[in-house]
């Protein structure tokens, strides 16, 4: 019933005010093209039921949950809640789980409970936010005055794909606004777009390619500071063609990393190798390795909720790039999420043996098989919370069970604040599952 009610409020502001959502300022704000698409659409009254209620979001309306507690370190805010932990615990599968959990529903009284969450697993895509994170770093840099000045830079400067951008099998949404047509395809070397367009598709559609053309940019902003807002595509070329490879492997290490470490959070709780796809490493090596935990990645997620990472203003912006605007999958599918708002990224990597097992399946890998989702929910009753989930189960596509251990989690928080609803049976069936990363 309170889902019913739910609905019933979203289509009510709905048509009390328009098209109210996220996009629409969005675009505005960003110049990313799809989120003009949902804006015409709804003024069009055309049918979209690709994205729930819960992703319909002023601009305005998002807000950082934890910014009355900027004073407080990571250490004090991150207290296992004795309780809270044994009725977590009770719900994670066994094996190779392990899952960090923040109901920051009151601000004033943070309940948090972790599983074996200090364990490292390899991250995918969900190490695109570091890449995320080392853009809004390095733009802090190149305008250190003037935080309209980045939004202007992310919004107006243009670059292209070349060879960074090529090479991934996620498409991306690329809409000609006078033809109004869009169309889904992978990234081609002469694409061309903002950076807060290549930034959204490295969050909002995982691409791999995105997440290289903004790694190779931040590098572009670390090298060249000021200077880069006037960088022409030539120069930059002319850097990587000309600086010695160990000096650009050293540097994309420290561009990404160094900030986490800033942060608080440790080599071990979360760090990013290299590139996410192969042609950079012409010039750029790997270094280090990937891995993520569940506690580095909370750190960091309250860290953001704090307003601490840069700034409050960065802070603010990354949260709304994470702000779940397309088709939700794994952990984010669960139907209790419907009427929330999710920022969220999801991440695979696996890799199968066909020897032992000819007929082994996309993300069920039989020799490892990585799965893990970040999320933050904002239930419109004022529930909050932050999860994230790192899984190795073998053999298996976890999509289902993230989606299951969603609704649990989601009932046990929903339990503590208000009262329990009412229990849903979900099947989980997604054919286009995606959101992994090779990296």
């Amino acid at each position: 019933m309170k889902k019913i009610f739910y609905i019933t409020i979203g289509l009510c502001i709905v048509l009390s005010f328009g098209f109210i959502s996220y996009p629409i300022d969005g675009y505005e704000r960003t110049g990313i093209k799809r989120l003009y698409q949902l804006q015409k659409m709804q003024i069009d009254s055309v049918p979209y039921n690709r994205i729930p209620f819960g992703a319909y979001k002023k601009l305005d309306e998002i807000k950082l949950n934890l910014a009355s507690r900027t004073e407080d370190s990571i250490n004090d805010l991150l207290v296992s809640d004795s309780d809270f932990q044994k009725r977590i615990n009770r719900l994670i599968p066994s094996g190779a789980y392990s899952v960090s959990v923040l109901d920051m529903t009151n601000p004033d009284a943070l309940k948090y409970a972790g599983h074996r969450e200090n364990v490292g697993y390899q991250p995918g895509s969900v190490g695109k936010l570091a890449v995320l994170n080392a853009v809004f770093t390095q733009m802090a840099k190149v305008c250190p005055d003037s935080w309209e000045d980045r939004i202007m830079y992310l919004k107006d400067i243009q670059v292209s794909a070349r060879y960074w951008g090529t090479g991934d099998h996620h498409t991306i949404p690329i809409y000609d606004i006078e033809k109004d047509k869009l169309i889904k395809r992978q990234v081609i070397a002469s694409d061309k777009f903002s950076l807060f367009e290549w930034l959204d598709h490295m969050v909002s559609v995982s691409n791999n390619g995105a997440a290289s053309v903004m790694y190779r940019e931040a590098m572009l902003m670390a090298a060249f500071g000021s200077d880069y807002v006037n960088l022409t595509e030539e120069q930059g070329e002319n850097y990587f063609k000309e600086t010695p490879r160990d000096s650009l492997t050293n540097l994309a290490n420290t561009v990404v990393n160094q900030p986490l470490r800033d942060l608080g959070i440790s080599e071990d709780e979360w760090r990013l190798g290299g590139f996410f796809t192969r042609p950079p490493g012409k010039y750029v090596g790997r270094k280090g390795g990937s891995i993520g935990s569940p506690k580095g990645l909370m750190k960091w997620l309250v860290k953001l909720e704090q307003g601490k990472v840069v700034d409050e203003n960065s802070s603010l912006e990354m949260k709304r790039l994470m702000y779940s605007t397309d088709r939700r999958i794994r952990y984010a599918r669960s139907s209790r999420l419907d009427s929330a708002a999710v920022y969220f990224k999801s991440g695979s990597y696996y890799k199968c043996d066909r020897v032992k097992d000819p007929n082994c399946r996309d993300y069920a890998g039989n020799v490892f098989n990585y799965m893990n989702s970040v999320i933050i929910v904002e239930h419109p009753n004022g529930i909050k919370y932050i999860v994230c989930l790192m899984t190795n189960v073998l053999n298996k596509n976890s999509a289902g069970a993230h989606m299951y251990l969603a609704s649990k989690i989601d009932d046990l928080i929903t339990n503590d604040n208000e009262k329990p609803e009412e229990q849903l049976n979900e099947n989980y069936k997604d054919t286009e599952d995606q959101g992994g990363g090779d990296n």
